[in-house]
């Protein structure tokens, strides 16, 4: 019985010793820091939630707001808060000034059964204004504050 009991207490040593070691890993993991292109989002007025997760590279022209991202690759993900199935391009391109988005090229949202290019995006207040073209959708920018992972664009329905 002398045996077992030192047995225990090397068991449950180790058992102490992982398992802070496996939480403190798990806490890195939902406190990771943003990358510099989606913090550079946030110096122009706009959340960091615009951008999917996989940013590969990114420059800006600070003098005329040119910019580009590159992905990891094509990204397919479900934008908030109506669920719109998008896609972004392995390279997104645009314009960027304090609160405004234009000449975007690179991501693109199924509604009312067709693709649509998203074209700008302006930082209005607490909202986002979704420029598609002509025509434009306002929708509160704390629904892009969480970045997203890129997916296979599922959805609740068709």
């Amino acid at each position: 019985m002398t045996t077992s009991l030192p047995l225990l207490l090397l068991l449950s040593l180790l058992l102490l010793l992982l398992s802070p070691s496996s939480q403190s890993s798990d806490l890195t993991n939902l406190t990771r820091p943003v990358s510099r292109a989606h913090a550079e989002l946030t110096t122009y007025g706009f959340p960091i939630g615009l951008l999917p997760a996989d940013v590969r590279a990114y420059s800006i022209n600070a003098t005329s707001g040119d910019f580009y991202v590159d992905l990891h690759g094509p990204c397919r993900l479900t934008l908030p808060p109506d669920n719109y199935l998008a896609t972004y391009s392995e390279k997104i391109t645009g314009k960027i000034v304090r609160g405004r988005i234009a000449k975007l090229e690179g991501i693109r949202v199924r509604a009312f059964f067709r693709w649509w290019s998203i074209t700008g995006i302006k930082s209005s207040g607490e909202n986002l204004v979704f420029e598609v073209g002509g025509v434009s959708a306002k929708y509160p920018s704390n629904n892009f504050d969480e970045i997203p992972a890129c997916g296979g664009g599922k959805r609740a329905s068709s």
